[in-house]
């Protein structure tokens, strides 16, 4: 009669404070990258008054391409390697339109509304993941989908001239960013996260290159060099932080913390342009967020009965 499989108490308790550990590291890197993906939005808006989006998008992009020229150096050709090549191009063109539409909407539209507007992508995954991927979605994440589109609209508020129309075009960048969630959910099985990247940022820079080309303004001052240079850097450390936060703990525990750009939003919006959300715009961020964090309750609770 084969013995039962004694496990020693001590290894358990060590594994747990190495999984706990893991999991704080994950969330203090998540929280990071977000805050500087906060500022390189805020410099991107301040960089509008003066260059094209195209050209700011494509500054952005270089930076995560010099991060992933550092992971070329680590790991060679094993970088690319995939058996989706096309699904990874698709997706890095996916990540090229919806930043340089989001670009193109904040040099009128307020950082923190933009931001909460940018909130409906998970909700866009939501509904996409049914209708393509054929993910089972209840009742009640289908209800907290509607509601998440009421905040929406209470944010956007059509027809009564309050919000500028370029806010539309955040929607659009939301649609996209949550097509490049869809093809990051097929990918995850099959290619590991740095090649993901790196196929996505060098598409993006590619395809980016020639649009940039033609509207190009070269820097007349050391300032607008180096506002461009700190875009580059901060959006390259950002995406290094939030790719290792995603390596260290569980997508869902993350996900939350994508709300707190609203708070960043928030106070780079007033602190460098003086611009507050008004009343509205609070209440429909509040309902986005609210059944946003409802829908990754629900989406946990589902993969945990999986």
């Amino acid at each position: 009669m084969p013995h039962p499989q004694i496990i020693d108490p001590a290894l358990q308790s060590a594994d747990a404070r190495m999984a706990q550990r893991r999991r704080v590291l994950g969330i203090a890197a998540m929280a990071a990258g977000f805050f500087l993906f906060s500022i390189v939005d805020t410099i991107a808006k301040v960089l509008t008054a003066e260059f094209h989006p195209f050209q700011i998008v494509w500054s952005r992009q270089l930076g995560m391409v010099l991060g992933v020229a550092v992971l070329f150096a680590m790991q060679g050709r094993a970088l690319f390697r995939t058996a989706h090549r096309g699904l990874q191009i698709s997706r890095g063109v996916l990540a090229a339109c919806s930043a340089t539409l989001f670009i193109f909407a904040v040099a009128y539209v307020p950082i923190a509304d933009a931001v909460a507007i940018s909130f409906v992508a998970p909700f866009l995954v939501t509904v996409l993941g049914a209708l393509v991927l054929k993910e089972q979605v209840g009742l009640r994440r289908w209800t907290a989908v509607c509601i998440g589109f009421v905040g929406a609209l209470v944010i956007l508020r059509p027809g009564m001239g309050v919000v500028h129309p370029a806010a539309g075009l955040v929607l659009l960048a939301a649609f996209f960013f949550a097509l490049r969630q869809i093809a990051s959910r097929v990918l995850g099985n099959a290619d590991p996260t740095a090649t993901t990247v790196a196929y996505t940022a060098v598409t993006a820079t590619l395809i980016l290159t020639l649009p940039a080309l033609l509207v190009w303004r070269t820097p007349t001052s050391a300032f607008d060099w180096g506002l461009l240079a700190l875009l580059a850097a901060l959006a390259a450390v950002a995406e290094t932080l939030i790719i290792r936060a995603l390596e260290l703990t569980e997508a869902v525990v993350l996900a939350p913390l994508h709300y707190t750009l609203i708070i960043w939003g928030t106070g780079w919006g007033w602190l460098v342009f003086h611009q507050l959300p008004d009343l509205w715009t609070w209440v429909g961020a509040a309902i986005i967020v609210a059944s946003g964090l409802y829908t990754l309750r629900r989406e946990r609770l589902a993969k945990a009965r999986s």
